[in-house]
């Protein structure tokens, strides 16, 4: 372990942290050896699109919830290389995301899916553009809720060309991910690819293809 690093991870564990991979202790800032180790990515198609991930949600919900919640954005450049090696060979213009609700990015400090994005974008060697706005408002997205999310909850920010990469921290039923790449295929892009953290895969079962 280099000594910056054991330094930092020193002053994590100070202030209460524990690795967001296995909740165990972190030798290494942000995610621990063992799990760093343990990204590796996975590909799967999804309502016909192809998507990368890095694993089920039961095994890294941990990571986007840090990302999401405790603001540790940093986790962003851990998760992105993975993500990126698995999406390498796809013919990508750019790399966009999912838009979130103003006043939660206000409160938060950030956008996850945005955040993730960027770093996804600068180990692809891509640009990474906000093509989407969010349109309407929808209650908080737990499980069994999603399908409720109106169909034009997103709106494109105009004319966009080429093949991308959509970017969300979870995908559960796929309600999101679907309107966001109708509203990208509206705005004139060719085609549309997917990447995320984790899958709540007992919410998509019946979807997988």
């Amino acid at each position: 372990m280099r000594g910056s690093d054991g330094l930092l991870a020193f002053f994590e564990a100070l202030l209460g942290h524990t690795c967001p991979g296995c909740g165990g202790r972190l030798d290494r800032p942000l995610l621990c050896s063992a799990c760093r180790k343990g990204l590796r990515p996975h590909r799967a198609r999804l309502f016909g699109a192809e998507a990368v991930y890095l694993g089920s949600y039961a095994q890294y919900g941990g990571l986007a919830r840090a990302l999401k919640y405790e603001g540790r954005r940093g986790l962003a450049h851990l998760l992105a290389p993975p993500l990126a090696e698995g999406a390498r060979d796809w013919p990508l213009m750019g790399v966009t995301w999912v838009p979130g609700l103003e006043h939660r990015t206000l409160l938060r400090g950030h956008h996850p899916p945005e955040v993730l994005a960027r770093a996804l974008a600068r180990a692809l060697g891509l640009p990474s553009a906000p093509l989407l706005f969010r349109a309407r408002y929808a209650p908080s997205q737990v499980l069994g809720r999603r399908r409720a999310l109106p169909l034009d909850a997103f709106r494109p920010l105009g004319r966009a060309q080429g093949i991308w990469l959509l970017v969300d921290d979870v995908l559960t039923s796929g309600a999101t991910f679907l309107r966001a790449r109708s509203a990208l295929l509206e705005a004139g892009v060719e085609g549309v690819y997917g990447a995320f953290i984790a899958l709540k895969r007992e919410a998509l079962g019946p979807f997988l293809d």
